[in-house]
């Protein structure tokens, strides 16, 4: 039986839109609580990814330097880097 692509594309499409309007609305909540600024440097971190199943409340979100984030995670979306 042959693999719809087409259809998981979309499929995987509206996923990452999804996610990426959860972080968008964990960004507007953390500045409107005055925890960060456009430009200041700082990112929004969901503590378990949005990818591994992680929710978007305030408990699973924090506000970390761009430096500590991309360190934290290797730049691969959240996911721990492996260890040697």
């Amino acid at each position: 039986m042959p693999r719809d692509y087409v259809r998981e594309r979309k499929t995987e499409s509206a996923k990452r839109k999804k996610d990426r309007a959860k972080r968008n609305t964990a960004r507007r909540r953390a500045m409107k609580a005055g925890l960060v600024k456009k430009g200041d440097g700082k990112h929004v971190d969901h503590k378990k990814p949005l990818r591994s199943g992680g929710s978007n409340t305030k408990k699973n979100t924090r506000v970390r330097s761009a430096s500590a984030n991309s360190a934290d995670n290797g730049g691969r979306g959240g996911r721990p880097r492996k260890r040697k």
